[in-house]
């Protein structure tokens, strides 16, 4: 991707985000220059557990049809014991009609909501003990604290205020129906360096052409800013 077209990505992100009233923190703003003469050691939590902007279209060359813009407000580390927290809490942007590659967690569990906008649309399968998709076992799931079960690969539909517990394993795919969507993940620590199978074996960070210079800097680019 572009930097250009990152910079626009989160420009757009922040202003949906004040549509639908959501005030993020306020390192959401920091723009890459101001990262540069901040406080940093103040911040060093924010660089350590890589918090912030993440906008990735999985290697597909195509944000709008793969892809998502996410935003990580708070996390801990499985591997450093300064931070305990065991539990995670992330926004991501959907655009309407842009595809989430299936994948799993291998220790993540984790409550995936609609803050707001469109409908939120996501698949299901349990992964084989080979990484394949489970074609026969049903899905059971919560959907709104109600046990539900699935058909595998069937299509669960969430309205702004709803949500659904994913647990370990459980393939998913999700994508945004009759306008974008703020979605929301509320869970364990998330590790996205180890913790994320792609059933297609893609990447999760998109490499990047600097064509402009960086307006917002990327939660695994704080190399760039630091001093």
């Amino acid at each position: 991707m572009k930097r250009s077209f990152i910079n626009k990505i989160v420009d757009d992100a922040i202003e949906f985000s004040k549509s639908l009233n959501m005030t993020l923190p306020k390192f959401a703003y920091i723009s890459a220059d101001d990262w540069k003469k901040a406080d940093q050691e103040s911040w060093v939590e924010v660089f350590d557990l890589e918090l912030g902007w993440d906008v990735t279209d999985y290697g597909s060359d195509d944000f709008y049809k793969s892809g998502t813009c996410l935003f990580t407000l708070r996390n801990g580390s499985v591997t450093d014991p300064r931070y305990d927290k065991p539990y995670a809490e992330k926004m991501m942007i959907i655009e309407d009609g842009q595809v989430l590659p299936y994948h799993f967690h291998t220790f993540k569990m984790e409550d995936i909501l609609n803050r707001g906008g469109g409908e939120l649309c996501i698949k299901c399968y349990w992964a084989t003990e080979d990484n394949h998709l489970d074609t026969e076992r049903p899905v059971e799931l919560c959907v709104d604290s109600q046990k539900i079960v699935f058909k595998p690969g069937e299509v669960i539909r969430l309205l702004p205020g709803s949500g659904v517990t994913l647990p370990p394993r459980m393939y998913h795919s999700f994508w945004a129906e009759n306008g974008k969507v703020m979605s929301w993940e509320v869970s364990k620590v998330n590790d996205d360096h180890n913790d994320n199978h792609y059933l297609k074996g893609c990447p999760r960070f998109s490499e990047i052409e600097e064509d402009v210079p960086m307006k917002w800097c990327l939660c695994n680019e704080y190399d760039k800013v630091r001093k």
